[in-house]
């Protein structure tokens, strides 16, 4: 049972969703949270959920931050040092890794090593560190539960399978993003403001554009690959524009098994909490009938060329989905700055990945420096 948890990247979507889960639930208590930037959002989270530390990631916030709670008790730390520490922190039984991009890598891999079990909804993790990070897992005896939608729906559906799990495949569902059934041709053209009009999920901005690309996805396959023990061959991936099947297991007698739900992460972030209980959420509940037909797609890998790079960049394995991923994040803030097309990410992050030498990741520098590499080479193509 989860008594005390901390939360990184509390004022996002999945940590402000996660609180929402804490206030439904007697007994649990926020032992410390962390934030980018949005101090104004974590003094309103220090009042009211009185954690013991509370990070902010900007360091330049830090005195402002301080300033800000100084009648509260609680401590303030700041930066990378910061965020380690709210991973680490003594109190928690738990550490929910919410935050965006490569930032979560070292605080997983600090969790880990510190005995925390980790609920993690921040999949660049596993996409760039994936070895270092199972390594650490299984070293320190500590539990990884997924909190995106989809491992969480495979993680759910495997909780009746035979001790040998008796896999033959995982599907994982697929939106469409915002541009679904959209040619080549006629995505030159779009604006940032029609990439961030998702369908279906309430997002941050990164990870809204990274589902318009389907790298949101091609970065799943590489998690599932890593949390559930599957070679990339045998992970599939369907367009599920209604995103109420939110993935399904086959077993090798070819019976498939799905989980399924009205598209909310307070479901998946309540499970990684409080496994392997289940207790009533907050999510409405579903109806079938208000849906009245589910439908399913081909993914398109040549228009979706970031789909197509992380499954190549699997296929290369080692360093090249680390290149993959930093070559992302930078496209991907590009994009929302204006200063690229919306076809040039996945240009950018298919070539990156093309230039990374294929090795494998022996420490931690070594995927720092295949980030890095990659995100020099996106803006040397400016």
């Amino acid at each position: 049972m989860v008594n005390n948890i901390s939360i990184l990247g509390s004022t996002g979507s999945i940590g402000s969703q996660a609180l929402d889960v804490v206030d439904n639930r007697d007994n649990l208590k926020v032992s410390a949270i962390a934030a980018n930037t949005n101090i104004k959002a974590l003094e309103e989270q220090v009042r009211k959920y009185k954690p013991a530390l509370a990070v902010v990631f900007d360091e330049d916030k830090y005195f402002q931050l301080k300033s800000d709670i100084a009648d509260t008790p609680t401590k303030v730390s700041a930066g990378m040092d910061g965020l380690i520490e709210a991973a680490t922190f003594y109190e928690a039984d738990l550490v929910l890794n919410s935050v965006v991009g490569m930032v979560g890598l070292l605080p997983t891999l600090a969790a880990a090593k510190a005995g925390k079990n980790i609920a993690l909804a921040n999949k660049e993790t596993l996409v760039a560190g994936g070895s270092l990070v199972m390594k650490a897992v299984s070293d320190n005896n500590v539990k990884l539960y997924p909190v995106d939608s989809e491992h969480s729906a495979i993680f759910q559906c495997l909780q009746g399978s035979p001790s040998d799990k008796a896999l033959s495949r995982l599907i994982l569902t697929a939106s469409g993003g915002p541009f679904f059934g959209k040619t080549f041709d006629e995505l030159r053209s779009v604006t940032v403001e029609q990439a961030l009009n998702h369908p279906n999920w309430d997002m941050g901005a990164k990870i809204t554009i990274d589902s318009a690309t389907m790298m949101n996805k091609g970065l799943e396959i590489i998690e599932a690959s890593w949390l559930f023990d599957m070679p990339a061959d045998k992970i599939d991936v369907v367009v599920h524009r209604e995103s109420v099947i939110h993935s399904m297991i086959e077993y090798v007698d070819n019976s498939v098994i799905a989980q399924l739900g009205v598209p909310d992460m307070r479901i998946p972030i309540q499970y990684a909490i409080t496994y392997p209980e289940r207790y009533p959420s907050p999510v409405k509940r579903l109806s079938l009938t208000d849906y009245g037909k589910l439908t399913f797609f081909e993914p398109d890998y040549d228009t979706f060329k970031c789909l197509r790079a992380c499954k190549e960049a699997i296929s290369r394995g080692g360093l090249c989905m680390a290149a993959a991923n930093g070559a992302n994040e930078v496209a991907n803030k590009l994009f929302r700055d204006r200063k690229i097309s919306f076809l040039d990410i996945g240009d950018l992050v298919y070539d990156a990945m093309l230039n990374q030498e294929n090795v494998e990741a022996k420490s931690v520098d070594d995927v720092l420096e295949a980030d890095k590499r990659a995100r020099e080479y996106v803006l040397s193509k400016l």
